[in-house]
């Protein structure tokens, strides 16, 4: 008898785990909301709404969701209420964007790196950010003209979001600086990709800036291919999202990555052998500045 209820605690157990959570992400006027970052609490788990605003995650009903998206009202959601969340739209009054006359004659490139040397891996669920100092020299070129992006992609065409934040008085990142999702799209292939932002007229903030890129998990963005396992001869299909935003191996201080709901910081002494500085892999992007 005891080996009995064992087996259908642990059939309920296995079935709890699996558990799919279907829900549809709505403003207040009951108009969906197109790619939603939604993520389990406190857990690397992670997807993005579709452009109907449904979703699909796998946790167990007790656990919170946590819905965010640029312009709404972040919210955090029981997984067994989440058939149907509505955002609420920001209250916050957003800064008038002031155009200013630009040259343009003078043109910089910042955050390459002595290695560049690429790697490219599948992270997803998070948000990794880098960080660029301001320099005294930027004062020439002191506007944000584009972002660059080395990518990776099996796909015709896969999107991203790019993020751009200021950063606190405890040097983490903070508010958006952008008034609306940034959404882009790359092409097949591994390349360099380059997004203009000058029409957000963003000005290179003397407390620096991070810069990060959100994977979306939605089906445009999804590869399936099986796969056989080589002991059982049993086959599975793998999904992969597009595309991979590279990376470089290089020493820092410290790194930001978004997990969670919450902005999550790695320094030197969460490694083993803390030195000077931790090599860690940062994702390559680099910015343009003009004047």
């Amino acid at each position: 008898m005891k080996e009995k209820r064992l087996l259908w605690l642990v059939l309920l157990m296995v079935s709890a785990v699996s558990a799919q959570v279907k829900g549809i992400v709505v403003d207040e006027f009951n108009k969906p909301i197109s790619y939603v970052n939604i993520w389990v609490e406190n857990e690397n788990n992670s997807t993005t709404s579709e452009e109907n605003g449904e979703f699909i995650i796998n946790c167990l009903p007790n656990k919170n969701l946590i819905f965010s998206s640029m312009g709404y009202e972040k919210k955090t959601v029981k997984a067994a209420d989440a058939g149907k969340v509505i955002l609420k739209v920001n209250a916050f009054q957003l800064l008038e964007v002031v155009i200013a006359k630009r040259f343009e004659t003078r043109i910089i490139e910042i955050g390459k790196v002595k290695n560049e040397n690429y790697q490219a891996f599948d992270n997803a669920p998070r948000i990794d950010a880098k960080f660029f100092p301001y320099n005294p020299k930027y004062k020439r070129t002191r506007y944000i003209k584009q972002v660059n992006f080395f990518t990776d992609s099996q796909l015709e065409s896969a999107s991203f979001k790019i993020h751009l934040y200021s950063v606190n008085p405890d040097g983490s990142p903070g508010d958006e600086l952008l008034n609306k999702d940034f959404l882009v799209s790359v092409k097949k292939g591994v390349k360099k990709s380059y997004f203009d932002v000058t029409d957000f007229g963003l000005k290179m903030p003397k407390t620096g800036i991070f810069v990060g890129f959100e994977k979306l998990i939605i089906e445009k963005n999804k590869l399936e291919k099986e796969v056989k396992d080589s002991n059982t001869n049993k086959t599975t299909i793998q999904k992969t999202y597009f595309p991979f935003v590279l990376y470089n191996y290089v020493e820092r201080e410290f790194i930001y990555t978004f997990s969670g709901g919450k902005w999550n910081k790695q320094t030197k002494e969460d490694i083993a052998n803390p030195s000077d500085k931790m090599k860690v892999y940062e994702p390559a992007i680099n910015l343009i500045l003009t004047n």
